[in-house]
């Protein structure tokens, strides 16, 4: 079941599965640091305020707004 990489819990593992159309500026930019369709990511913590967002993707630390992650669609994995 596809959700958003912002509703994922600290800890969590999930493969990107797509992104929402609406926000196509957040799309190419996501895209342009490795944040594409069939990788894994794992959350790795949240800022005070839930926003930024820090994921791990392709070996490195990424720190992502809300609003960006809001429009990523992901699929929970196990590992």
């Amino acid at each position: 079941m596809k959700v958003l990489l912002s509703s994922l819990e600290i800890g969590e593992s999930a493969v990107v599965r797509g992104y929402c159309k609406e926000n196509r500026m957040h799309r190419e930019r996501l895209l342009s640091m490795g944040v594409t369709p069939g990788v894994s990511l794992k959350v790795l913590r949240y800022a005070a305020l839930g926003d930024p967002i820090e994921i791990l993707v392709r070996g490195f630390g990424l720190s992502l707004r809300r609003s960006e992650a809001d429009t990523v669609y992901v699929e929970r994995s196990e590992a």
